[in-house]
């Protein structure tokens, strides 16, 4: 889970955007380090979000975008009714499991992103009542909205986890070090 995002090779723009899109996923999955699975689906704050159900949501987030701009079938297609369950882990989901499902996405995400010929790229938006009838984007608008989405989740994930155990992202860290160093 990286901390640190080195400078990219001259010109390699997508080497910078996707190093900068996973310090901020290692960001969210830092905040669930050494939490039970119970502890991953409490809710402390005045929302309902749990550390659980963020790591879910974003990697379902990032999955839905990155087959919207592959032009491919979603193969989770969440409606009004179910979009709050992909907020919360279901029967049988574990934090594990979840982390094993966003690796298997991230990889899919960083293949697809270099595999275009170019960031200048685009896609159609979705229909939605938010978007300008028949919009289209740059795949580097892509990864910029990963980048925001993501961030934006790991903020909640820092302030969940500390309602939870008082512990704080750069604590977890230098807790995950020792036990590196200690191994």
């Amino acid at each position: 889970m990286p901390t640190h995002v080195p400078a990219e090779a001259h010109g390699d723009e997508r080497g910078a955007l996707l190093a900068f899109l996973e310090a901020q996923r290692g960001g969210l999955r830092r905040a669930a380090l050494g939490l039970s699975e119970e502890g991953a689906r409490r809710q402390p704050t005045a929302g309902e979000l749990s550390l659980g159900g963020l790591l879910k949501h974003v990697a379902e987030t990032e999955q839905t975008w990155v087959e919207t701009a592959r032009e491919v079938p979603h193969s989770l297609v969440r409606t009004q009714e179910t979009w709050p369950l992909s907020f919360r882990l279901a029967e049988g989901e574990t934090v594990a499991g979840v982390l094993a499902f966003w690796d298997e996405v991230a990889r899919r995400t960083e293949g697809f992103i270099r595999s275009v010929p170019s960031l200048n790229d685009t896609f159609p938006l979705p229909e939605a009542p938010w978007y300008p009838p028949r919009a289209t984007q740059s795949m580097r608008w892509l990864v910029l909205h990963l980048i925001e989405e993501t961030a934006r989740h790991a903020g909640h994930a820092d302030i969940i986890r500390e309602s939870l155990d008082g512990k704080t992202a750069f604590a977890l860290v230098d807790e995950e070090r020792a036990a590196q160093q200690g191994a």
